[in-house]
């Protein structure tokens, strides 16, 4: 059930549809912050707020908002990898 390749499919999914570009290759070392990020900071809050809803439909709370989330926000928001481990972890953790 808990499957990174699965979570990097869905997030990686939301990067593309986030982004408007749907064909475009989304790895694990995609920056998500900095100059070479595919999306700015406005995407980057929608992208949290799609993946918020993905997880309800889970049955979990997607947290990327709280003070321990914001603790780990540069290895959090460093790149596609890096937020599709938290997604996983968190759902792990409900």
């Amino acid at each position: 059930m808990y499957d990174l390749q699965k979570v990097e499919e869905i997030v990686f999914m939301e990067i593309k549809n986030v982004s408007g570009m749907r064909k475009a290759i989304i790895k694990k070392t995609t920056p998500l912050i900095g100059n070479e990020s595919i999306i700015d900071s406005m995407k980057l809050v929608e992208l949290c707020l799609s993946l918020e809803d993905i997880a309800e439909d889970l049955g979990f709370e997607f947290d990327w908002t709280s003070e321990k989330a914001m603790s780990t926000s540069r290895s959090m928001f460093k790149d596609a990898g890096s937020l599709a481990k938290e997604f996983l972890r968190q759902w792990k953790e409900n």
